[in-house]
């Protein structure tokens, strides 16, 4: 038996204030390591070589880089989230007016500022592994930022303001601007979220950073050699009338087209990643393929991966003991529903403690 540490990853999802939920379970994954360790005060950066996030996925892992514990992360996020989604602006009151962004990106970057200061990329500051993934509009490439010294950019990505970058990650299109960065060569990009990529679920593109030739780290491939926790922000099964859908204008389409695009790309990564893997906690990806048990894409597995989630519907709020209207839940679906945090940490705390087991984190 191979005991052996192996290089371990935590990835984190996009999802506006849906990340609140995403800390439920990371306190619980918190609370087991230091169980396991034997250490009250470890921190997750003390225990994962690489966290990485998209969106509110990269504010949390930020965060966690830093030092910081997923209670005080939490602690933060419940008292934030008035203030960076409590007031939309409205087109109806000012029909003159051209808004850029449904909200005002200025208290987002209050907030930021508030916690990561003037911390740069290359600083010391951040105590693991780091990787923040945004989208560069301008040249319609996704960025994973990374903070290892090796890396191909570190040179022109280092002086770069970690809440700069992660406010880049989190400049959902229509709810926030673009993030304007100083890119080295003479450029400046504008970025914008990278849920508008095929890593609003970074996994796999986690596992690319660590294992691929081209990126610094180069991990050895394997069950024992790498472990992937990734937690996502709640999803739920769409079901739309096809006779509206058939009838849909340009505008209609238009606005639909990042929620087709996302739901595949989500798809995407964990079938791959279940293909790659033996993991625990495979879940069926669909009626035809399954939950990938009997499949794997290499002779051994590539690495170890758990995947924590939650559906949030009835059937599955009910078995977590939440009883709530129709209305209640799809409220719960939106990403800028700010008087859902208290609500989704708790819905994240109790899907944690009935789904993650201590033989799932290695």
């Amino acid at each position: 038996m191979n005991n052996s540490k192996p290089n371990r990853i935590l990835s984190l999802d996009g999802g506006g204030i849906r990340g609140a939920l995403t800390l439920g379970f990371l306190e619980k994954v918190e609370d087991l390591i230091r169980k396991k360790e034997n250490n009250p005060n470890l921190r997750l950066c003390d225990y994962f070589d690489l966290i990485g996030g998209t969106s509110t996925g990269a504010i949390i892992a930020a965060g966690l880089s830093i030092g910081m514990t997923a209670s005080e992360i939490k602690d933060l996020y419940l008292t934030i989230g008035d203030k960076i989604f409590g007031k939309k602006r409205s087109w109806f009151l000012n029909p003159l007016k051209r808004y850029k962004a449904e909200f005002d990106f200025k208290p987002l970057e209050e907030e930021l500022k508030k916690v990561f200061g003037d911390i740069t990329i290359g600083s010391d500051k951040i105590k693991t592994g780091l990787c923040i993934i945004t989208k560069r509009a301008d040249s319609l490439s996704t960025w994973p930022i990374i903070n290892h010294p090796d890396g191909k950019h570190f040179n022109h990505n280092k002086e770069m303001l970690l809440r700069q970058v992660v406010r880049a990650s989190a400049a959902a299109p229509s709810y926030f601007i673009p993030q304007k960065i100083d890119v080295g060569f003479g450029e400046i990009g504008a970025f914008i979220d990278g849920g508008v990529s095929l890593a609003n679920n970074p996994a796999l593109q986690l596992f690319l950073v660590g294992t691929l030739s081209e990126f610094p780290y180069r991990w050895k491939t394997g069950e024992d050699s790498i472990s992937l926790v990734s937690i996502g922000t709640g999803t739920y099964t769409k079901k739309y009338n096809p006779d509206k859908i058939a009838k849909k204008g340009l505008l209609g389409w238009a606005k639909m087209v990042p929620e087709l695009f996302m739901e595949d790309a989500n798809y995407l990564n964990q079938t791959m990643l279940q293909y790659l893997s033996n993991s625990p906690t495979a879940r069926v990806i669909d009626s035809e393929i399954l939950d990938l048990k009997d499949d794997l894409i290499c002779d051994k597995p590539a690495l170890h991966y758990v995947r924590y989630n939650v559906m949030l519907n009835n059937n599955e709020l009910s078995n977590l003991g939440f009883n709530l209207n129709k209305k209640e839940i799809e409220s719960l679906h939106e990403m800028s529903e700010s008087k859902n945090k208290e609500l989704l940490y708790e819905i994240g705390k109790k899907a944690a403690n009935r789904d993650i087991k201590l033989d799932h984190i290695k």
